[in-house]
Formats: C-alpha cells, sequence, structure tokens
C-alpha cells in the first residue's frame, strides 16, 4: 500500500484537551486481525465526535509488517472522517515517521524521549512511559507530550509487567505532571472512571475492546466514562 499523504499531527500546544482521552490498542495475540476492532472504535468515534487515538502495538511483527499494518490503520482513520483521530506507534519512531502517523509511544527501554524529539522534530507527538512523580517530570522536562502511566491493575496482554500501580498510585503521579496523563493495564469501563476521578486525562484498553463482542459499543461506553466522569 502506498504511503498516505503527509498530514502533520495534531499539537498538543494547545493543552490537555488536545490528547484523546481514550487510546485503543491494537490486539495482534494468537494472530488475531486488529482491523475489525479497530474499525469498529473509529466508528464509535464518528458517531459520538469524540477523537481516539489508535497505538498500533505489534510486538512479533517484522518492520515491514509493522510499518504495512500502520499504515493500514492511517488509511482507516483518514477514510473515518471526522473528528481527527490519531494514530500512534508503540516503540518505533522510524516507522511512525515512515507511516506519516501522528505519534509514537515509548516505553522505558526505548529510544530515549529526547532522542525520538530530535529525530521527529514538531512532527511528532511522543508518549513516554512513567510510574512515578520524578520520571513524570523528567520525561516532560524531555519533550513528551503525554504520558503513559502504569499497569494500574493487573493484566495478562503484556509479559513482564511491574506490579500495578492502582488508583492512588496513578492520581499521584497525574498531580505532578504537567501534561496529559492515560492510565493503562487492567482498565476496563468501571476502572476508567475511577481512575479518570484520580487525575488521568484518560486510559488506554486493549482486551476491553479487543475481546468485546461488539466493539464499536464497548469503545462508546469507554468514551462515555472517561467523558462524563471529569
Amino acid at each position: 500500500m502506498p504511503a498516505p499523504a503527509f498530514e502533520p499531527a495534531p499539537t498538543t500546544a494547545a493543552g490537555p484537551a488536545a490528547v484523546p482521552r481514550l487510546h485503543v490498542l491494537t490486539d495482534t495475540r494468537g494472530d488475531r486481525d486488529p482491523l475489525p476492532c479497530v474499525a469498529g472504535a473509529l466508528r464509535a468515534a464518528h458517531a459520538l465526535g469524540v477523537p481516539i487515538a489508535v497505538q498500533v502495538r505489534h510486538k512479533s511483527a517484522t518492520d515491514r509488517e509493522l510499518l504495512e499494518l500502520t499504515r493500514r490503520v492511517v488509511a482507516m482513520v483518514a477514510e473515518a472522517g471526522p473528528p481527527r483521530c490519531w494514530v500512534v506507534v508503540d516503540d518505533r519512531v522510524d516507522v511512525a515517521l515512515a507511516a506519516a502517523a501522528d505519534g509514537v509511544h515509548l516505553g522505558a527501554h526505548d529510544l530515549p524521549v529526547e532522542v525520538a524529539r530530535r529525530l521527529g522534530g514538531d512532527r511528532l507527538v511522543i508518549g513516554g512511559t512513567a510510574r512515578e512523580p520524578a520520571s513524570a517530570r523528567a520525561l516532560t522536562g524531555a519533550g513528551a507530550g503525554y504520558l503513559g502511566v502504569g499497569p494500574c491493575f493487573a493484566t495478562s496482554t503484556k509479559d513482564g509487567l511491574p506490579a500495578p500501580l492502582g488508583v492512588h498510585l496513578l492520581g499521584e503521579v497525574a498531580r505532578q505532571a504537567s501534561v496529559p496523563v492515560i492510565a493503562i493495564g487492567g482498565v476496563d469501563v468501571a476502572r476508567a472512571a475511577a481512575l479518570v476521578r484520580a487525575g488521568a486525562h484518560g486510559v488506554a484498553v486493549v482486551s476491553a475492546v479487543s475481546e468485546a463482542a461488539d466493539p464499536q459499543a464497548a469503545t462508546a461506553r469507554l468514551l462515555e466514562a472517561v467523558t462524563v466522569c471529569r
């Protein structure tokens, strides 16, 4: 598939409201096709007029497979129409740039945020990963536009994770962060509401959408939870 025409990434300069409150991660466990769930999530965003971010995560993919998947998601977002949703690539600055995605999300062992910022310039929104207030402040100073904080609860969607933070510690990090905090890890509708009340800007989910009988309806419920509870 040819690369889509480049469209500048949404800016976080306008403040926290510029960052979508719901981030839906692609689920490729067991070789499942993540695109039907992405389509359902985008339909919910379109129907409600509320943007989401789709984070492309595929840990076992080759570089070319990840690029192709990202390009397909970018095309789906463009075809879905308003509101303008984001495409964020997990870990890979190079793939995000090559696929004309909006941003990249970096884990604790990925490229440092300041290096990714030099590579991406103003073209990419960069998400960092934090678990305590000190790292949240450092990542913000290095150029992170938002922070993923977690795991907040136990989850089986990713191996090798540290102990869950829980709602209280998530709130402590959120209070010290000067950019939006996206809570991740074991999030469902009820937990999403609690996390937002504790100070999170929004949440990131995998199973809550990918394992739902109706991904569109599940996305709509999550969007309502993170919007109404603020």
